[in-house]
């Protein structure tokens, strides 16, 4: 049987970021998240490249979404994180964007999630890996204080 796949839901639910950005989920699985994105205007930095915050962000959101729904299918809150280390490898001016998502570790408190990016021509662009608390029922409100 094939997992459940969220993707219709997360981008239901797109809001903020994601919707800014323009993200488009494409699978949503306990196993993999991803999604794509148009390169615009919005995307680009001075320089006209794709800024590395827009690839910092698209690898959190995915890392994020698929801690998220490990966590909540155990019955916790959700995640949220706690690092991100993203590396630039290629410059993008245009076209569109890939990235993919899968869990390295799914512990009970923290998981770590790798991701890539990839351009049109399946080069990829940028990786990273995220570092995410679980919330227990409760603790979404204590986040930061």
């Amino acid at each position: 049987m094939a997992a459940p796949d969220h993707a219709a839901l997360l981008n239901g639910l797109r809001k903020g970021f994601d919707e800014a950005m323009g993200f488009e989920y494409v699978t949503a699985t306990l196993d993999e998240v991803s999604a794509r994105l148009t390169v615009g205007p919005v995307h680009l930095q001075a320089y006209g490249l794709v800024h590395g915050g827009v690839h910092a962000g698209l690898i959190e959101v995915l890392c994020s979404a698929g801690a998220a729904m490990n966590a909540m299918a155990r019955g916790q809150e959700g995640a949220v994180g706690l690092e991100n280390h993203t590396s630039f490898l290629r410059a993008v001016r245009e076209g569109v964007l890939v990235g993919t998502a899968r869990p390295v570790v799914r512990g009970r408190r923290t998981q770590v999630w790798e991701a890539s990016v990839t351009d049109a021509e399946d080069r990829v662009v940028a990786t990273g890996r995220v570092r995410l608390l679980c919330l227990e029922k409760g603790e979404r409100d204590a986040v930061g204080s």
